[in-house]
Formats: C-alpha cells, structure tokens, sequence
C-alpha cells in the first residue's frame, strides 16, 4: 500500500482553526491554532489531518517541511 502525499500550507496561530481548505490545485490549507514554536504547529497539523482523514494520528507523517510554512505529509488511507 502507497500512502497518500499530500501538499499543505500551514498557519499557525490562528482563530480561524482548527480548520482544513482545499484549494483549486488540491493544496491543503490548515489552520492551526498552536504556535509554530518546538513543533508543535506539526503536531496539531498532524492531528488535524488525522481526523480530516479519518485516520489514526500514526498513519500521519510529516514528509517534508518540518521548519517551513509549506509541508508535504504521507498518509496511510
């Protein structure tokens, strides 16, 4: 089974969240409403898609972007 690569867009601290848009291009856009400090942005952006996915939060993994505002995640659907 090949996981799923999906392409998001992070926004940490924010109001509006939690919350997941998709864009046009099939880019994710999470708001999250932890701070992009030790992590954990990532965390709450893992366990956001976990739920948006339906998914447990180990089938989440952060691929690419660990310190950037653009991520790429796999995951196991």
């Amino acid at each position: 089974m090949h996981p799923t690569v999906v392409r998001a867009t992070i926004k940490p601290n924010s109001r509006k969240g939690p919350l997941v848009e998709t864009a046009d291009d099939g880019t994710l856009t999470l708001y999250v409403r932890a701070p992009a400090v030790e992590g954990k942005a990532n965390k709450a952006a893992i366990e956001l898609l976990a739920g948006h996915y339906a998914v447990p939060k180990s089938s989440v993994r952060l691929a690419a972007g660990a310190t950037s505002r653009f991520k790429r995640f796999e995951i196991d659907v």
